[in-house]
Formats: structure tokens, C-alpha cells, sequence
């Protein structure tokens, strides 16, 4: 199960029908989450999203949700963002 699921395909239907488009490629998601494709292809790998349906040219995803996902953010947010998994970057004495 991922932690971002996707409408069902029929309100996905109707919805491209009154707002315009809602669907779009990996270029498209990341795009709309302001990340770069490795990411979207990363976040479907671990589950936190997936594609509403696979098409001739790639997977097609359903953009409110890849937003949504982005908003949610990550899992371990460091209070330091220059910590790595050693710690805080230190200078040498």
C-alpha cells in the first residue's frame, strides 16, 4: 500500500474532464512536486506514490497526488541539515 494512494480512476475521469489536466509523465510529476524525475522514481520504489496507470511511453501519474506527496515531505528531517549519518559537520582542531 502506498502512502499517497491515488483517487479512483473514475473521479480521476471526471475530474479531467471539468478542471483540464490532471495527469501527466514523470517530467510532468516532477515538475509539480519541484523535485528532479530520480526522485519521482525513487518515492514510487519505496511506495510513497505510484502510478495511476502505465502508458505506451512510461508511467502516467496523477499530479494532485504527487503534490500532495511533495507537501507531506520526508520521513527524517535532521534538525541539522548539514548532518549526515556520522553526525554534524565539524572542523578538524
Amino acid at each position: 500500500m502506498v502512502a499517497y494512494p491515488n483517487p479512483d480512476k473514475l473521479e480521476v475521469h471526471f475530474a479531467q474532464l471539468e478542471e483540464g489536466n490532471h495527469l501527466g509523465d514523470i517530467w510532468a510529476a516532477a515538475r509539480a512536486a519541484g523535485v528532479k524525475p530520480g526522485t519521482i522514481r525513487v518515492w514510487v520504489t519505496r511506495g510513497k506514490i505510484a502510478p495511476i496507470l502505465e502508458g505506451a511511453t512510461g508511467p502516467v501519474f496523477h499530479l494532485p497526488t504527487i503534490r500532495q506527496a511533495a507537501a507531506g515531505g520526508a520521513k527524517h528531517k535532521p534538525a541539522d541539515p548539514a548532518a549526515n549519518s556520522r553526525g554534524p559537520h565539524r572542523h578538524a582542531a
